[in-house]
């Protein structure tokens, strides 16, 4: 038996009503007898806010396992979440590793508000969570490629902060009940953040996207999927939460805000997909109707995996792409990239081509200017910011490319003495071949 410490203040009472039903709502059912245990790590790396680190390796784990990292509840633990889910049982029948990380600090609740979380390499508690994925990878063989994250409420939020920190280390999270990276953040040193989980922060898609970019600036390399979810009666992190985590994910992959696809897989579940209408399209988001702040229905845990492409007992393809063809593909693109340089200036000329076999409809093409430039003026395309890694995003008259088509933008720009050119582009969120 796992005890607790008393809960001291109110904000994690709130945060634990509701959290046991949710166990049973993530649980398909009891997990049975396994052969395989829970074991506690110890001395897995750079922890500065002494996390504790507990494996599930199941045997039928092949030579290289996927990674999935489970993020607890405030009060929890990482025991209390491997006895109370259906992550264990599911790892057991399709051969991944879970990795449960242990808050200890009072109220067992993940920092998630603090200027250091929010930056990759800043401290706390995101670089103890990312010293037990190497050690997996290094003391169990694990597949880099696949690493994968979910939590419930403060582990949702965390879902939220490890994507935006980490976007080269995870390929997909899932946030039972969060709130979208950085809206917990506080700088007074408090761990609550009243205005977000009251749900009353709003901001646009770029600025919420910004806000995610900002955690690892100059990075333009692939952007994990997300997959949310949330109960419409939630009164804890308020059920608008939902929609602002949507914003700023189909920001961040670049795709299209108007869902690709919604439907109904249970009669109280709403479900949407952006950028795509497979089971892995780049973001998906489900509303659970009349729900609080637990999700009382079976099955979640395993939508969550299938959404991640773990429910086979053969690896997906590394770049997950959707099952179904996608109305909006992430990837199967080329870019021609010119330049014309002067004394401090120079134009860039930029050929996007469409390789896929589905229409692009609406794309943002992300790159890295080199040091010193800095954007004047664009065509074609709208470009922020104007220097770092900046994201080009498409004019109304040239946001759809049919397969094989070519859209051309440019813009003029200052420089230092530097002249080259970007190193590499993404198309909605996956990189494009160049030349």
């Amino acid at each position: 038996m796992i005890r607790r410490k008393p809960v001291l203040r109110p904000l994690l009472t709130v945060l634990l009503a509701g959290v046991v039903p949710l166990l049973a709502a993530l649980t398909l059912a009891a997990p049975g007898a396994r052969a395989a245990s829970l074991t506690e790590v110890t001395g897995f790396g750079a922890n500065p806010s002494g996390l504790r680190m507990y494996v599930y390796r199941p045997d039928s784990a092949p030579a290289r396992p996927a990674v999935l990292v489970a993020v607890h509840y405030c009060t929890g633990s990482g025991p209390a979440l491997y006895s109370g889910t259906e992550f264990a049982s599911l790892a057991d029948r399709y051969g991944f590793i879970v990795v449960y990380p242990s808050a200890t600090r009072s109220g067992g609740c993940f920092d998630v508000s603090s200027p250091q979380a929010l930056k990759r390499g800043g401290g706390s508690d995101p670089v103890g969570i990312m010293s037990m994925v190497a050690y997996a990878e290094q003391h169990y063989g694990a597949d880099p490629d696949r690493v994968f994250v979910t939590g419930a409420s403060s582990g949702a939020m965390m879902t939220n902060v490890l994507l935006g920190d980490y976007p080269d280390v995870f390929k997909a999270g899932a946030a039972f009940m969060g709130v979208p990276f950085g809206c917990f953040a506080t700088t007074d040193g408090s761990s609550w953040n009243s205005a977000c989980a009251n749900g009353t922060v709003t901001r646009t898609p770029q600025q919420w996207g910004d806000l995610a970019r900002a955690a690892y600036p100059g990075y333009s390399g692939p952007r994990p999927r997300m997959q949310v979810w949330h109960g419409t009666e939630d009164a804890t992190l308020r059920y608008p939460n939902l929609a602002e985590e949507v914003k700023q994910w189909t920001d961040v992959l670049g795709v299209s805000p108007t869902p690709a696809l919604t439907d109904h897989p249970q009669s109280t579940w709403t479900r949407t997909r952006y950028g795509g209408t497979g089971d892995r399209a780049p973001v998906e988001a489900v509303s659970v109707q009349g729900a609080g702040h637990t999700l009382p229905t079976s099955g979640m845990a395993a939508r969550a995996i299938a959404f991640f492409g773990l429910d086979s007992a053969t690896a997906p393809p590394s770049t997950d792409p959707p099952t179904d063809p996608p109305t909006t593909p992430v990837g199967a693109c080329r870019v021609a990239y010119t330049t014309s340089a002067w004394n401090t200036g120079l134009t860039a000329s930029i050929t996007v081509t469409n390789t896929g076999a589905a229409p692009v409809d609406g794309w943002a093409l992300t790159f890295t200017l080199p040091a010193g430039q800095t954007i004047t003026s664009g065509w074609n395309a709208a470009f922020s910011p104007s220097g770092g890694t900046v994201t080009a995003r498409n004019a109304a008259y040239n946001g759809t490319l049919a397969p094989g088509a070519s859209t051309t933008l440019g813009f003029q720009a200052t420089h230092t003495g530097d002249t080259s050119a970007p190193t590499s582009f993404g198309l909605n969120g996956v990189g494009c071949q160049t030349g």
